[in-house]
């Protein structure tokens, strides 16, 4: 089986170029892939060269004077988007959100209160993740991420894609623009592609009468996501939201890192996916 990962936000490597921070996450999702960490022995049916990861973080790269995890270098498109995110989760502690640091800022620890996380790190990854988000759903990022995904697709000819958070919406964009980058699988990872307001109205292609398709290119399309984790909401939102989707019930990831890649790479759902298609 020839894997592609298609990374989610928070994976900006320092590398001396997108190839070497691609085989640096290739490393790391194969190792979460056999279920075994970095410097134990691997499973003898899993090969490292069969995995490669797309990797696309330096693209939504933006220089700033505070640095990418705090809520203050969220601009007002940014700031929209997690107050948008923050009424999806159902929380009536969401309600405060909206442009002004101090109520998001009241909000998310209303939020982390009651999912029982740390506030700091609640406010690190909200920061990272709808500052990529954003960065991707507008301007010249959005077509040079797909382009640099299609081209990881076109040299490796993966059967399957495994796609995670941010990483979903890539896939989905992508493997719609080129049908002719066929797959096996897709599998998305924690996935927001049904967040209503925030990302769903604006895939592209749009969805049509409130419905997105599997990409033409897709022979199976399966979402796994953790009935906690706070990016994939609405609950089961994918497979309302789309057509040609399959989504198994029951799939608790982790107590607490359930928006973690490499969680969901090591889970048993996944395992036993990936052995009915090898």
């Amino acid at each position: 089986m020839r894997i592609l990962g298609i990374h989610g936000v928070g994976n900006f490597r320092a590398a001396p170029s997108p190839d070497q921070a691609a085989a640096q996450l290739a490393d790391i999702w194969a190792s979460a892939l056999s279920h075994s960490g970095p410097h134990e022995p691997r499973h003898a049916h899993d090969s490292r060269e069969e995995v490669a990861v797309a990797y696309y973080a330096d693209l939504l790269r933006r220089q700033g004077s505070q640095g990418p995890g705090n809520l203050d270098a969220l601009d007002d498109f940014e700031r929209d988007l997690v107050a948008l995110w923050l009424d999806a989760s159902g929380l009536p502690e969401a309600t405060a959100a909206g442009r002004a640091t101090a109520p998001l800022r009241q909000a998310l620890a209303g939020l982390a209160k009651t999912r029982g996380l740390g506030r700091p790190a609640t406010e690190w990854f909200v920061a990272i993740c709808f500052r990529e988000v954003g960065a991707y759903l507008r301007g010249p990022a959005r077509q040079q991420v797909r382009s640099r995904v299609a081209n990881a697709l076109a040299v490796h000819r993966p059967t399957t894609v495994i796609a995670h958070s941010l990483g979903s919406i890539v896939a989905y964009e992508t493997l719609w623009e080129h049908p002719e980058l066929s797959v096996e699988l897709l599998v998305t990872l924690g996935s927001p592609l049904a967040l209503p307001h925030a990302v769903f109205p604006r895939l592209q292609p749009a969805p049509v009468d409130e419905k997105g398709q599997r990409p033409p290119g897709v022979a199976c399309w399966v979402n796994l996501a953790d009935p906690g984790d706070l990016v994939a909401i609405p609950p089961r939102g994918v497979q309302r939201c789309f057509n040609g989707v399959q989504e198994p019930r029951n799939q608790p990831i982790h107590a607490f890192d359930f928006h973690k890649a490499a969680n969901y790479l090591a889970s048993s759902q996944l395992r036993t996916l990936l052995q009915k298609y090898a």
